[in-house]
């Protein structure tokens, strides 16, 4: 059985995971048979946002135990797990992805990469195993890559903005419809912009569970 694990930012699109995109990539990883491993850096958020009216709160959560919802309590600290444990990776999009997975929501192509985070999917890429990553997480992958000297190739649809910061670390950008995915052959990499182009649920199922069987594909 092909052992994946999902690195999970929180619950909330605006600060955390993107619910959708999380649940979408179990769901799929489910059906094809896979073991799963949720996981989460154990830090505080950037901030919390207020879902309802997109305010910034005062409050302070734990990425860990906020991931922990999407995960109905089954998940670990990324710092806890190896790439020995693992045939593949995923990381879902939603803000943070780019706020506490890494800086780049605030840093651009200056961002830093929580070190846990770091760790894991660095080791994933040099094993050689594929790592797949949703939405604005590619900007996290990239930012991994340009510390680790690797030049990626991956996607967040169209968005020049993020496509620059993702130049701007070193990556190659490629632009890609919301739903398809795209593949760094040579770095085990794929991704696919979900909800960075998607307008409803449906639209962002289907390039996530094509994302996926290639995932499985390449794991296997």
């Amino acid at each position: 059985m092909v052992r994946v694990g999902v690195i999970l930012s929180g619950c909330g699109v605006y600060d955390g995971a993107e619910i959708h995109e999380s649940v979408l990539t179990l769901l799929a990883l489910s059906r094809a048979g896979a073991e799963v491993v949720c996981m989460a850096p154990n830090v505080d958020q950037l901030h919390v946002v207020n879902h309802l009216t997109g305010e910034v709160t005062g409050e302070t959560r734990n990425v860990l135990t906020e991931s922990a919802r999407i995960a109905r309590g089954e998940i670990e600290d990324v710092a806890e797990v190896s790439a020995d444990d693992l045939d593949a990776l995923v990381m879902p999009g939603g803000f943070g992805a780019a706020k506490n997975l890494c800086d780049f929501a605030v840093a651009g192509s200056d961002a830093k990469v929580q070190p846990d985070v770091e760790k894991l999917v660095t080791a994933m890429l040099k094993a050689k195993k594929p790592i797949a990553a949703l939405c604005i997480a590619p900007a996290t992958l990239a930012a991994i890559c340009r510390d680790a000297g690797i030049r990626s190739s991956v996607t967040i649809g169209n968005a020049a903005d993020a496509a620059a910061g993702i130049e701007g670390m070193g990556g190659k950008h490629l632009t890609c419809p919301v739903d398809e995915f795209r593949v760094d052959e040579e770095h085990r990499l794929i991704t696919t912009p979900a909800y960075m182009l998607a307008g409803n649920i449906d639209e962002a199922a289907t390039g996530i569970e094509k994302t996926i069987a290639e995932l499985l594909r390449m794991a296997r």
